[in-house]
């Protein structure tokens, strides 16, 4: 049965911070509080650096703090406690095993091995829709840049290299289509893209004939990624395969912009966020009205984007539960629009990165980051939570500190 998109509202802060006590509430207020001072942040960044260079005694404060809000703990098994506490609110867990950046051999098959084994974990567990992995957490990164630019200028070394690159690729996506896992190959820099591109296009070639098992990642911060969408659902409907499409706005908007000035080529960002919306939306319009062969996720803390989605559904006779339509936020973050949307019917999942502290906090030191430099992001975050205690409390009068 369809239900009409326009009963969805996120004001409902009591929907959106269901499963906060209000010791929670409290902590989460004092940690987007320091978030929100883009100045702490940086020197946040560096002195954690200093710190686990130097081994001082800091593990326990960060699991503490940020990694507490936006990780669900350094293995799998510690993940169950959050699977479980989304999963009462109807909400899926996508276990993101957050380590990137590795450069051996053992450490890129462990990663792979960390990849497969959350797919195992995931079959037959309605509360684990999606697997997902970022190739940079498989692939060294000057080998990835290399074979950007095709495989060609790799040498005989880095040729043999680069296909134990694509077997540990295969074999996760080999993975997934046996147990019947979707995986998410998440988005990197633009040097890095194409090559991306290139294995992921091969994959969905192979796994997606009946289903959507295999999924692209597509920042549409870039301007040329609408037309490879298009380009994209051409190739799928020429070889006959379900084009599998996680979309999402971006997240290296800084360094994008500042390697393209120091190299001297066209900067491949978008003028403004107003340009990215823009194309976010109509990408969203395009996968709605042709989700016969294209399957998507939309990743997106944005709620003009969420809200159009939903009426793009009702417009186009999509049940709010159909299962080839996604949406997904990360842990931590616009659980206003994650928990109202579930409330509503639609599929939901939480992007819930895991791993040791030491070797997360790139990413953790990402989301600070990325908090503190979208606009309104912390203040939207700081504003919701403030409203849930006051209503809690009962009085429109009450501040907290």
């Amino acid at each position: 049965m369809i239900i009409f998109a326009t009963m969805l509202s996120f004001d409902d802060t009591e929907i959106a911070f269901a499963g906060k006590s209000d010791k929670e509430l409290l902590w989460a207020h004092r940690l987007f509080k320091m978030i929100s001072k883009p100045g702490l942040v940086k020197f946040g960044n560096v002195l954690q650096k200093v710190a686990f260079a130097l081994r001082l005694p800091i593990k326990g404060m960060v699991k503490k703090t940020i990694f507490r809000q936006f990780c669900g703990g350094e293995t799998i098994d510690d993940c169950d406690t959050k699977i479980a506490e989304l999963a009462q609110f109807n909400i899926g867990t996508i276990l993101d095993y957050s380590v990137e950046g590795m450069e051996e051999k053992e450490e890129l098959d462990h990663t792979r091995d960390q990849i497969i084994a959350t797919i195992q974990k995931a079959q037959g567990n309605e509360n684990i829709p999606f697997a997902v992995f970022k190739p940079t957490g498989i692939c060294r990164t000057k080998l990835l840049e290399k074979a950007n630019a095709g495989e060609e200028n790799l040498t005989e070394e880095e040729k043999e290299e680069w296909q134990l690159v694509l077997n540990r690729v295969d074999a996760i996506c080999k993975e997934g289509y046996e147990r019947d896992v979707p995986v998410f190959i998440d988005a990197e820099d633009s040097w890095f893209q194409d090559a991306i591109d290139r294995f992921t296009d091969d994959m969905m070639e192979k796994y997606n004939k009946e289903k959507a098992i295999v999924y692209n990642t597509i920042q549409m911060y870039r301007t040329d990624r609408l037309d490879f969408l298009k380009k994209s659902f051409k190739k799928a409907q020429e070889k006959d395969f379900i084009l599998g499409i996680k979309l999402v706005r971006g997240a290296y908007m800084e360094k994008e912009m500042e390697r393209a000035i120091e190299r001297n080529y066209p900067n491949p960002i978008q003028k403004d966020k107003a340009t990215t919306d823009l194309d976010f939306n109509a990408a969203l319009r395009f996968m709605t009205k042709n989700v016969d062969r294209v399957w998507f996720c939309a990743g997106t803390h944005n709620e003009y984007s969420t809200v159009y989605l939903t009426d793009l559904m009702e417009e186009n006779g999509i049940a709010r539960d159909d299962k080839r339509i996604y949406f997904a936020q990360l842990l931590g973050m616009s659980d206003h629009i994650s928990f109202n949307l579930a409330n509503a019917g639609y599929n939901v999942a939480k992007y819930v990165p895991y791993g040791p502290v030491r070797k997360v906090m790139p990413y953790l030191m990402r989301r600070a980051q990325e908090n503190t430099s979208v606009a309104g992001q912390v203040g939207r975050e700081l504003a919701l939570i403030i409203r849930e205690r006051n209503r809690r409390k009962g009085s429109e009068e009450y501040h907290p500190v």
